[in-house]
């Protein structure tokens, strides 16, 4: 079991002068565990209802965080869980996602999403279409970053988005896997089979693997359609609770997780719901992650 720790409270001790030595020691700290990504949101502003206080809260830009977070690291992959298709287009976010695969050595993640949350949309003045016209977005995105990391350099046409060229130099060091976020079955899961590397469901204590077995069964149905191998898309889940890091508690998630390794998950991502990150990450190096590896 891959495990990747998805940062989402920036709220530290110190303010925010403190944050940046922070995250530099969040880096040290993961790759010292055994983490195997690292990750943040995209979101303009913290999400009201989660716990982590309000809209005004601290929240960082997601890319800026993940090139700080590459100066730092040296093994981890990097990857905003996920990038709203709204907030950049889409051949701009195709070089943001190249820059950060160069610079950090061949470790860039491409997670993408519809996008959501509308207060957010609403305050930075960034548009948010109807749902349907976002999924098509979504998939034109994911055309037109495949043909940026490709030797095409010709123009693309789309529904919502012309390029004339597609020129990206230097391309990344290796393709950047792509990620969907998402478990909804007609469109979502559907996209994962026909252009994504990995796909990402959300688990909770309360709902059970069966829920994410259901999910992953509709993949594989997808891949047959689409002619997909589905044994090659990673299958992760970000936990949606939090998790305790001494002993009882890593033993007790470990069994937990099982479970989903049992119906095909491969990866997990967990969240530092504390204003100590750091803390957080070392629990998790002494009491969860070994025993994750071992599933």
């Amino acid at each position: 079991m891959r495990v990747g720790v998805h940062l989402v409270n920036f709220d530290v001790p110190g303010g925010a002068a403190a944050i940046g030595p922070t995250l530099a020691r969040v880096g040290v700290a993961a790759e010292a565990a055994g983490v195997d990504n690292l990750s943040t949101m995209d979101h303009y502003l913290q999400i009201a209802g989660m716990g982590l206080g309000d809209a005004d809260a601290p929240m960082l830009e997601g890319y800026t965080t993940l090139a700080f977070l590459a100066a730092h690291t040296t093994s981890v992959e990097l990857q905003l869980l996920v990038t709203g298709v709204t907030y950049r287009h889409p051949g701009l976010l195709a070089k943001i996602v190249s820059t950060l695969d160069v610079l950090s050595g061949g470790r860039a993640v491409l997670g993408l999403g519809a996008a959501w949350y509308e207060r957010e949309h609403a305050a930075f003045g960034v548009p948010l279409p109807p749902l349907a016209e976002r999924f098509e977005r979504l998939e034109e995105t994911l055309r037109i970053v495949q043909q940026m990391w490709s030797e095409d350099n010709g123009p693309f046409h789309g529904k919502h988005h012309q390029l004339a060229e597609t020129i990206n130099s230097p391309q990344p060091l290796r393709r950047p896997p792509i990620m969907i976020g998402g478990a909804g079955e007609k469109k979502t899961l559907r996209l994962v089979a026909r252009y994504a590397d990995a796909t990402n469901l959300f688990a909770r204590p309360d709902t059970g693997p069966e829920q994410v077995r259901a999910k992953l069964e509709v993949l594989a149905e997808h891949c047959a359609r689409e002619g997909t191998d589905y044994d090659r898309i990673r299958k992760t889940v970000l936990w949606a609770a939090p998790v305790a890091t001494h002993a009882e508690g890593g033993e007790a998630f470990a069994d937990q997780i099982a479970e989903y390794a049992a119906v095909g998950i491969e990866e997990v991502h967990v969240m530092p719901w504390t204003g100590d990150p750091v803390g957080f990450v070392e629990g998790l190096g002494e009491h969860v992650v070994p025993r994750l590896k071992q599933l």
